[in-house]
């Protein structure tokens, strides 16, 4: 905790002087993986189609479940 303290302390009492590199600096990237990004994906799509045939080989909606 006072490791980063002592690292951000020095922009406390510099309103707008801030370091405007130091957004650039930070790790740029997504925030998912794009593997987990596309099993995301593939679960929504993959339980949708499922459910889609389920649907249509029951004449109906889907009743009790």
């Amino acid at each position: 905790m006072n490791a980063s303290n002592n690292k951000y302390s020095k922009n406390i009492h510099k309103r707008g002087l801030v370091d405007i590199h130091a957004k650039q600096n930070a790790k740029d990237g997504f925030a998912v993986g794009p593997v987990m990004l596309g099993f995301f994906i593939f679960v929504v799509v993959g339980s949708s189609l499922l459910q889609i045939i389920k649907t249509a080989t029951s004449g109906g909606p889907a009743a009790g479940a």
